[in-house]
Formats: structure tokens, sequence, C-alpha cells
């Protein structure tokens, strides 16, 4: 599931434990949740990362361009 996907069903989840008062469908829920944040921080290191990558390339290539 996407990270956005895992958030929203989690928060799902976790209302429905709470209305049907189970607590395993709600613990259930807030991993879920929680596993869709992480997805969404690794997503945003990997851009970072990619974009970090991409600008030394290009002063990589700038560099031997004026060589």
């Amino acid at each position: 599931m996407s990270e956005h996907t895992d958030k929203i069903t989690g928060r799902v989840k976790q209302a429905l434990g709470a209305l049907k008062g189970d607590r395993d469908l709600k613990r259930e829920g807030e991993h879920q949740e929680h596993k869709g944040e992480v997805k969404g921080h690794i997503d945003d290191a990997v851009d970072k990362a990619q974009d970090a990558a991409d600008d030394v390339k290009d002063k990589i290539e700038s560099a031997v361009d004026k060589a």
C-alpha cells in the first residue's frame, strides 16, 4: 500500500476499533498509520538523496565541459 493508503486505512481501523471496543483492531490501525508515516519519511529521504546526486552529476558535467 502507499503512504496515504496506509495512513487512511489505519485511521479507519482505529475508529472502528474504538467504536466496537476492539483494542486489537485499534492497535492494528495505529501500527498501520505509523507504517504510512515511515513510508513518507523514506520517500522524502530518497527524493533528497536523488536531488543531491543530480546536483553532483550536474556539477561534474559542468566541470568536464569547461575543461
